[in-house]
């Protein structure tokens, strides 16, 4: 591939850039919102509410993010009962089916995240929080996930990089992400090295980004934490 080629192929990654920004971007916020509620059931004692949550969890952590896709994309087309649904003409798009998995995907890794940051509660808020006279709830609210989001920053960070590189997934569904393009790009020069080194290289710019979000979050919510120096 001469830098001609290079050059001509370019708007190609850059929109596949754009499909894999946009699909991490919404599957970790979607992700996010399903492992908020969840990760308050999970760390519930009764085994009728954090069961369904750990089935759910297990199944999502234990199982390979592509064997979700394909059951999704491929499999849900099976059942009578969903292509006579509202969701099936959903269902038929590429792009529907891998943020679905996408999210499922993080959602159960930031559930376990987050509970674990939970149950890292230091035992001397949650008496200070109870001696003020707080409800189980407004405790949850004020105190206890407040502390655990900034305990599980450093986590999420990771799983936000892991996200980010899953999503190439979704070019075995015919979504252009970067891999997608990559692959058009190397079957169109028979380029393999120059094609999916340059992905490569759009995969690390995006994992320094997110890096550094993370460390700046961090720094923000964790400044409190840090000693301070005497006048």
């Amino acid at each position: 591939m001469t830098m001609d080629d290079f050059i001509a192929v370019l708007p190609e990654y850059l929109m596949g850039l754009v499909n894999t920004v946009w699909l991490t971007a919404a599957a970790l916020l979607v992700g996010l919102l399903i492992a908020v509620p969840l990760a308050v059931l999970r760390v519930s004692s009764n085994p009728a509410v954090y069961g369904p949550v750990w089935t759910f969890t297990y199944f999502f952590r234990g199982t390979p993010l592509f064997v979700q896709l394909l059951l999704i994309y491929f499999g849900s087309g099976q059942f009578e009962v969903i292509r006579n649904s509202f969701a099936w003409p959903l269902l038929q798009e590429a792009w529907f089916c891998a943020l679905l998995a996408c999210a499922l995907n993080t959602g159960a890794y930031t559930t376990e995240i987050l509970r674990g940051a939970i149950q890292a509660t230091p035992p001397g808020e949650i008496e200070a929080a109870r001696a003020c006279g707080m409800s189980d709830g407004l405790m949850m609210r004020r105190v206890i996930l407040p502390g655990a989001f900034r305990r599980a920053i450093p986590a999420y960070g990771n799983e936000a990089v892991f996200m980010m590189h899953g999503t190439s997934v979704a070019s075995q569904v015919t979504l252009l992400d970067l891999t997608g393009v990559a692959s058009v790009i190397n079957s169109r020069f028979y380029t393999p090295y120059e094609a999916f080194g340059t992905a490569a290289l759009f995969y690390m710019a995006l994992t320094f980004v997110i890096v550094l979000l993370i460390s700046l979050a961090e720094r923000r919510f964790h400044k409190h934490l840090k000693p301070r120096v005497a006048a």
